[in-house]
């Protein structure tokens, strides 16, 4: 399948006066809203409906806070969240009604990352430890039957994962590392196979953090520390590089009409204007809506 080879992408503004700490998990909803995170300080907020509005709270828990999936299935509202050390319901009010812890690797204290489901409605997320011990992170899945999978460990700072449009290949970023790799899903069992690289990023040139997959297959990835975005066809290519006015892009949203790039301000000392400000630029590539979490009793 042939894919563009580029994808024209306005200038970029912050979309509210709000700026994060550690902004990310940008996802687009069915009803066409947009939902992120801000991971450090707990809360899933919400872009606002007129542009000078302020992001929208919609939890605040105690804990980090790495992603969150809206609940699919009947009389289920709510959302399903990488929260903390535990996969977790949110009630429509934002509230912790569940949880289940994940276990963590050997080294220091850890927390949920990015996560996201998959078509079937399983929910993938990456641990990490806080000061990025080598080796201490993992991916873990959690089954539609309610159970954990510990799926991959010895990584460091698990980005990502994101699908392809079909569900059927997994991509994932190891940020400290500088590599995105591909893996072959298998849609019934959810079992990982033939492992193999996509792309590396020179430590020059930043890290890769949080990814989106558009509707033709092809990668976009935050660069941390870049000031970027770019943008790989499904082997790895080099189709398209985007400069960001903000020294850590986290990760990337489609809407359709923009390009949402959430960024963060964290470990920075003279932080610029619209670092940690959530950025839109106008652009008409699509990605599939986030899927829902199904059936985590």
């Amino acid at each position: 399948m042939s894919v563009p080879a580029h994808q024209p992408v306005g200038t970029f503004t912050p979309v509210t006066p709000d700026r994060l700490e550690l902004g990310e998990g940008p996802r687009l909803l069915s009803d066409g809203s947009v939902i992120l995170v801000d991971i450090l300080t707990g809360r899933l907020l919400r872009l606002p409906e007129e542009e000078t509005a302020s992001l929208a709270e919609l939890a605040h828990l105690d804990e980090p806070l790495g992603a969150v999936a809206p609940l699919d299935g009947p009389g289920r509202r709510g959302w399903a969240a990488a929260t903390g050390m535990a996969f977790a319901v949110l009630d429509e009010a934002g509230k912790i009604v569940r949880t289940i812890p994940v276990a963590a690797q050997v080294g220091g204290p850890q927390r949920m990352n990015d996560a996201v489901c998959d078509p079937a409605g399983r929910m993938w997320a990456g641990t990490m430890a806080y000061d990025a011990t080598p080796g201490a992170g993992a991916l873990h899945r959690w089954n539609t039957d309610g159970s954990v999978t510990c799926v991959l460990n010895g990584l460091t700072i698990p980005n990502g994962p994101v699908f392809s449009p079909d569900g059927r290949t997994l991509y994932l970023a190891d940020t400290a590392a500088g590599t995105v790799d591909a893996f072959s899903v298998d849609p019934d069992t959810a079992e990982l196979s033939y492992r193999r690289p996509v792309f590396r990023i020179d430590p020059e040139d930043g890290s890769p953090d949080g990814m989106t997959v558009d509707s033709d297959g092809c990668i976009w990835s935050a660069i941390w520390g870049g000031s970027q975005i770019r943008r790989y066809s499904p082997q790895g290519q080099l189709l398209q590089t985007v400069d960001v006015p903000a020294r850590q892009p986290t990760a990337v949203c489609l809407t359709g009409q923009h390009l949402v790039v959430t960024t963060a301000a964290y470990g920075l000392a003279d932080p610029g204007p619209w670092d940690g400000a959530v950025l839109r630029a106008s652009c008409t590539a699509t990605a599939p809506v986030t899927p829902s979490a199904r059936q985590h009793d």
